[in-house]
């Protein structure tokens, strides 16, 4: 990952505007922070969520809260509770997408 150009920049997250993204079940909500290629967020996720894509990106993600199932589409899996984290780059793999039956909170850079 290379980090474009960039002035030391402290984000306090709760002032950040939240926005919706619907799951295929569930819903998605991120605060979003991005300059040039990079895209930071804080991503919550409510119970019952399931992804509406398979995603290729490469990400930094880490569980703060609850816990997901990382699904690859060759059918791969991996639980992933609080603390742990992965990291994939853009077409480093299968592609992926989450779930989770009791919600979660996470910190993703990509």
């Amino acid at each position: 990952m290379k980090l474009p150009e960039l002035a030391f920049t402290a984000t306090d997250w709760s002032q950040v505007p939240r926005t919706e993204h619907p799951g295929e079940t569930g819903m998605a909500w991120w605060r979003s922070f991005a300059v040039g290629d990079l895209r930071v967020r804080m991503v919550e996720y409510s119970p019952g969520y399931l992804a509406d894509h398979w995603c290729d990106r490469g990400h930094v993600l880490l569980v703060l809260e609850g816990e997901i199932e990382s699904e690859l589409r060759d059918g791969r899996r991996t639980r992933l509770t609080a603390g742990m984290s992965y990291q994939v780059s853009d077409f480093g793999d299968a592609a992926h997408r989450s779930s989770t039956a009791t919600g979660a909170k996470l910190f993703i850079v990509d």
